[in-house]
């Protein structure tokens, strides 16, 4: 069995920016695992502008954000490993991959960072009755066929979800030539930016049907049609808003789901609305030498939060493998109140510095007051403007409101003003 210092598993953003902060901070047996044939992940098929202006205070394409870090990686000279499928993942941090090249290996690893991505949810997840001919993908599938193969996929579109992915590929098939109808959103709100809802929407004049959802796919062997209904407070379509939309084309965004299976294999503790695992401030997850980032940990509106996050973990992960990196003993769990529907990290601790803290919420809200709160006391107390589901949110909790903190601290919105 083959020995690595630090074994990172996808070649995205967040294994990227996690193989060159650890290589920064000192490690120099790193391999990268990508089972596609080319790094940089999902980015490489987002050719629409947007991203980077975070980070380099630019906007770039998805491309061009992920040449950077790849030209980096390249530059260090750190090894990577291209079509390579991690099959297997231990406890004791031993990884299994098979590629056409080399086989079968396995390898026992001193370090471990998870950087797997998400994938979308499919039409057998979402249970939508009917027939199943062709012309029903998901919004990546679409966006690949289009960006990479250079292939369109239908001609009449309607979308189902507004997801980001949704949103941008309403207005990319437009641009191509392509009728999309509709956007239907089961939820009484978009699961999108608000800046894809006003470009991707708003500009090309695309309807978006929010409380709607497809409730019959029709057509033999092609899609000839779908029906859509209105749903009610309990998202159950109410009878008699049934409406046809003729279309040969319909495209799925409907969330994303982290691809925590390896996660599952290694034991890790996952947080049951995330998805991802539970993580302390390092993003270090429950089984020790195993740190977690980007979206197989929760998922993202922004890719320069990715690459933040995976600096961390291969600041970290550095530091483990050095022995500079103890797991605390007086850890302070973070709890979600009100509409605050998860937090990542889950776990601090009172000798950490200042954290930053990430949560998304589970309803629209304006003058929003988000706190923290130990038991009765209040820690932080800020208003915003607005929170929505589709927009990720941040406070940092200060080295000083840590040593008055208890055993757990509370992060709250109330649903009503305060």
């Amino acid at each position: 069995m083959k020995k690595t210092d630090l074994v990172i598993i996808g070649g995205g953003p967040a294994g990227l920016a996690a193989a060159i902060a650890a290589y920064e901070n000192g490690i120099r047996d790193i391999l990268i695992l990508e089972r596609d044939v080319a790094l940089g992940g999902i980015l490489n098929q987002c050719i629409h502008a947007g991203f980077g202006l975070h980070r380099f205070g630019e906007e770039l394409t998805g491309p061009e954000y992920a040449s950077r870090f790849v030209k980096k990686v390249l530059e260090l000279g750190i090894p990577v490993k291209t079509g390579a499928m991690v099959t297997d993942l231990t406890s004791d941090r031993k990884v299994t991959y098979v590629s056409e090249e080399d086989g079968k290996v396995e390898l026992q690893a001193g370090a471990v960072i998870l950087a797997m991505g998400a994938r979308e949810r499919s039409r057998g997840a979402l249970n939508i009755p009917g027939s199943r001919p062709a012309g029903v993908y998901t919004a990546g599938t679409a966006q690949r066929y289009v960006n990479i193969k250079g292939c369109m996929p239908g001609k009449n579109v309607v979308i189902l979800g507004s997801g980001d992915i949704g949103l941008i590929m309403a207005r990319r098939m437009t641009l191509e030539g392509a009728n999309v109808k509709a956007v239907c959103e089961l939820l009484p709100y978009s699961g999108g930016l608000a800046r894809n809802i006003a470009q991707c929407l708003n500009d090309f004049n695309i309807p978006l049907l929010l409380s709607h959802t497809v409730t019959e796919i029709h057509g033999k062997d092609r899609l000839t049609g779908v029906t859509i209904s209105e749903v009610d407070e309990r998202r159950k379509p109410i009878h008699g808003t049934e409406q046809y939309i003729e279309c040969d084309t319909l495209l799925l965004s409907c969330g994303l789901l982290p691809e925590n299976e390896l996660t599952k294999k290694a034991g890790i503790k996952l947080d049951r609305v995330t998805g991802g695992a539970v993580v302390n401030s390092m993003r270090e997850t429950s089984v020790p030498g195993i740190f977690s980032c980007g979206n197989v940990l929760h998922i993202h509106d922004l890719v320069d939060y990715v690459s933040d996050e995976g600096e961390v973990c291969g600041i970290y992960a550095s530091m483990f493998l050095k022995g500079k990196c103890e797991t605390a003993n007086d850890t302070i769990a973070l709890k979600p109140a009100g509409i605050v529907r998860y937090t990542v990290p889950q776990v601090i601790s009172s000798k950490d510095e200042d954290v930053r803290v990430f949560f998304r919420v589970g309803e629209n809200k304006r003058n929003a007051k988000i706190e923290v709160l130990s038991g009765d006391t209040v820690l932080l107390s800020k208003r915003k403007q607005r929170v929505a589901p589709g927009e990720m949110e941040n406070i940092t909790i200060t080295k000083s409101m840590l040593e008055k903190a208890g055993a757990e601290l509370t992060v709250n919105i109330g649903r009503e003003d305060q």
